[in-house]
């Protein structure tokens, strides 16, 4: 038993009372998301943190990759996410990366993905502008 995880007499698709989390924090991609045109045509910097509520205990025991969460695969996702078609809000680029995450990464139990624009055209001087969105597996 690990961090309280107990697995006899657990249906191992139910996820345990407490999780454990994955995170990748700080991944950078150009993207061309914004309402204005000048975002849409110049494009910026978006920075996207994902954090992924798992269940750490089997992999952990076995040192196997193929019962946890590839986050090589998650980065993949998020850049093609990032650099690819065009949306208006960071809402929505939120929803979609958590939406793949869900649908690639079968043992994550909750993802929580913050999208951040650095760069968004605000005329007063500010550090961030962020959306984090949270979605439960079997909720979204």
């Amino acid at each position: 038993m690990i961090r309280g995880h107990e697995h006899r007499g657990r249906d191992r698709r139910e996820p345990p009372t407490e999780l454990d989390r994955i995170t990748l924090t700080g991944l950078t991609a150009y993207g061309y998301h914004g309402v204005l045109h000048r975002e849409k045509r110049e494009g910026q910097r978006f920075v996207t943190d994902v954090v992924m509520h798992v269940d750490a205990a089997s992999p952990a025991e076995s040192d196997d990759l193929a019962l946890t969460v590839n986050y090589a695969e998650v980065a993949d996702t998020v850049i093609e996410l990032v650099t690819g078609e065009s949306l208006d809000l960071i809402e929505t680029l939120a929803e979609r990366i958590a939406g793949a995450v869900l649908r690639t990464q079968p043992l994550v139990h909750v993802v929580e993905v913050t999208v951040h624009k650095p760069q968004a055209p605000i005329p007063h001087e500010f550090v961030d502008v962020s959306v984090t969105v949270r979605r439960v597996r079997g909720e979204e």
